[in-house]
């Protein structure tokens, strides 16, 4: 049960029409069947991780396996040519949102590749870039975060969120929020970050989705106690 085309059949099975259509307003591509991310966990869990299932799956184009693709990825095995073969082929929003940047702040590259995606003119892989800054700094220890450079994407961000395009406003607010709930050192600087950015507008045609308020966020997040770094982003 664990070839391409037997999770492929497999897949098909679980997919739904009416799971599809709110996929497609949330930015997911075709080709794909339409299959919910709990239907995904037991194939998941009956694989494990599986380096070469998960390569193959991915080159299928179909987002569903895409998905299931970096649930069982081995982010450390991945290469740097992996990782940006993934990364260009992200055109769903889910997998240049969740997949690859789960899949590449697991990896030994996700800093060096992270930094380059987010300078690139295609709008996926510059969403996967901020993205992947976003789980490594949820993920990593304060002690192993370059802070300055943090901080000097922190003031790009406000510099330049307004200006950027629709899909990566909304993942820069996401990577303000990052900093400002994980890492304690940029707390304070994430709060007025936010607070000089003011609101995000991101259209979200077709979605109740809203862009969360980043000081207000950070602060609620905060007021809780002390937020301990993850375990994984993947989910």
């Amino acid at each position: 049960m664990n070839t391409v085309p037997e999770i492929m059949t497999e897949l098909q099975a679980l997919g739904s029409a009416n799971i599809k259509a709110i996929l497609v307003k949330h930015g997911v591509k075709e080709p794909f069947f339409g299959v919910k991310i709990g239907d995904m966990k037991p194939i998941e869990k009956r694989i494990k991780k599986d380096y070469q299932l998960a390569k193959d799956l991915y080159a299928t184009g179909n987002a569903d396996a895409m998905y299931l693709a970096g649930l069982i990825a081995d982010d450390l095995r991945m290469s740097k040519t992996d990782l940006q073969a993934w990364a260009e082929q992200a055109v769903s929003d889910n997998i240049a949102g969740y997949t690859v940047p789960w899949v590449a702040a697991g990896s030994n590259y996700g800093f060096e590749l992270a930094l380059q995606w987010i300078d690139s003119p295609q709008e996926h892989i510059a969403a996967a870039g901020w993205s992947t800054l976003s789980n490594l700094v949820a993920l990593k220890p304060d002690s192993e975060l370059d802070i300055k450079l943090l901080r000097s994407l922190l003031e790009r961000v406000e510099q330049t969120i307004h200006g950027s395009a629709n899909r990566i406003r909304s993942i820069m607010n996401t990577f303000v929020i990052a900093l400002g709930t994980y890492v304690s050192a940029l707390t304070g600087d994430a709060i007025t970050a936010a607070k000089n950015i003011g609101v995000v507008t991101v259209i979200k045609e077709g979605t109740s989705c809203k862009v969360p308020d980043a000081a207000e966020y950070i602060n609620k997040a905060l007021s809780r106690g002390p937020v301990k770094k993850k375990k994984t982003v993947k989910c």
